[in-house]
């Protein structure tokens, strides 16, 4: 299990306690990723986006500066990817990934859904 994390957001905080807790009850490893220390490559990207149950938009943090300066609103999914690559202040968080599927962890209810 990963989590792509972001020390400085609470609901990050909240999600990493949770995935944290799940993970210690049920023996699995959890990676923390805190991605703007580590960065994921577009690869990397390209595969959550495959594992995620949602439009690839829904990656993108649309109330960033960079966002408006890159002029992302209309861009195509691979720019979108490629724009996340080089600024990853533009990805969502947190994402958790577990058993090949991906999820935006932005409220505790989905996230216990999803590790269920």
């Amino acid at each position: 299990m990963q989590i792509y994390h972001n020390p400085r957001c609470s609901k990050s905080r909240t999600a990493l306690e949770q995935a944290q807790s799940f993970a210690a009850k049920n023996g699995e490893q959890l990676d923390v990723i805190e991605y703007l220390a580590t960065p994921p490559t577009l690869a990397d990207l390209k595969q959550l986006a495959a594992q995620l149950d949602t439009p690839l938009r829904s990656l993108v943090r649309e109330n960033e500066d960079e966002y408006a300066q890159l002029n992302l609103a209309d861009a195509s999914d691979d720019a979108l990817l490629k724009a996340i690559a080089a600024h990853p202040k533009l990805l969502q968080r947190p994402v958790l990934v577990r058993e090949g599927r991906a999820i935006i962890g932005r409220t505790p209810e989905a996230l216990d859904a999803f590790l269920k």
